[in-house]
């Protein structure tokens, strides 16, 4: 089963330090962050990917922790699409 995780809705002042640090305290262990950036300018898109170190840390997240607020957004949560 795939750890990798969709993460939307997120507020464009956190960083991926900041995604992982919420993740571990609410969640489990996290392997990897991707915080998804406009190529121009820099500045998350507002989603990225997170990948956890077990495949229950992840179903945890996506029944447990989705709608999660961070800076009173809600996070969309769910499992990442293979690329196309």
């Amino acid at each position: 089963m795939a750890k990798k995780l969709y993460v939307g809705n997120l507020p464009y002042s956190v960083s991926k330090e900041g995604l992982k640090d919420i993740f571990e305290s609410e969640i489990g262990i996290v392997e990897e962050v991707v915080i998804i950036k406009d190529r121009e300018t820099n500045k998350s898109k507002g989603f990225g990917f997170v990948t956890m170190s077990s495949d229950s840390d992840a179903i945890n997240a996506i029944e447990n922790h989705d709608n999660m607020k961070v800076d009173n957004r809600p996070l969309t949560i769910s499992w990442a699409r293979e690329k196309r």
